[in-house]
């Protein structure tokens, strides 16, 4: 792994620790990490999301308490800064589990998550793959896989002082994917 993308893993890894050694829980330290990797533009995941077929980006959250056996998810996410938080909101103030598109949007709407425009998630590197990718279908005229190495979906597993285990997981998906692709 190049030296920057482990420092920022030894980044959200230290934080998760210090949450631990407060004692906190598993699920908000599994948060707490995965928003982190999630700021990150290292990743696919938040601000370093890959970009869709259209130039633009949806996103996917998952979390889960394990001490509950509850979860909660979000697809296709446009406008969510940290997809995460609002994953973890449709498990804890909802019935559902996933909540998708525009209906998760009008959810985090409604419970106050912090909001960003689409272009918040570009990065320059994310774009070039893109236009590389879409200059190979071109060439192809093939859906092929995304060329080139990219660091993709972040995750968290976390177990508490108490025992108790939480995972949580955070992506843009595929580079260049069709609508409604659900990573």
């Amino acid at each position: 792994l190049p030296a920057q993308l482990r420092a920022s893993l030894r980044a959200a890894l230290q934080e998760g620790r210090d949450r631990l050694a407060r004692g906190q829980s598993a699920l908000d330290v599994c948060e707490a990490v995965v928003r982190i990797l999630e700021d990150d533009p290292r990743f696919n995941a938040g601000r370093g999301a890959v970009f869709n077929e259209r130039g633009g980006h949806e996103l996917d959250a998952s979390i889960m308490d394990g001490s509950t056996l509850r979860c909660g998810a979000v697809a296709g996410v446009r406008t969510v800064k940290n997809p995460i938080s609002l994953a973890r909101l449709v498990m804890e103030k909802t019935r559902h589990v996933l909540l998708m598109g525009d209906g998760a949007e009008e959810f985090a709407g409604t419970v106050g998550v912090e909001r960003v425009p689409n272009s918040y998630f570009d990065t320059e590197h994310r774009r070039k793959i893109l236009e590389e990718v879409l200059r190979e279908r071109a060439r192809t005229d093939a859906g092929a896989p995304s060329p080139g190495s990219t660091y993709g979906t972040v995750g968290c597993v976390v177990r508490d002082a108490r025992g108790n285990l939480a995972a949580a997981t955070s992506t843009g998906g595929m580079t260049a994917k069709k609508f409604g692709r659900v990573g």
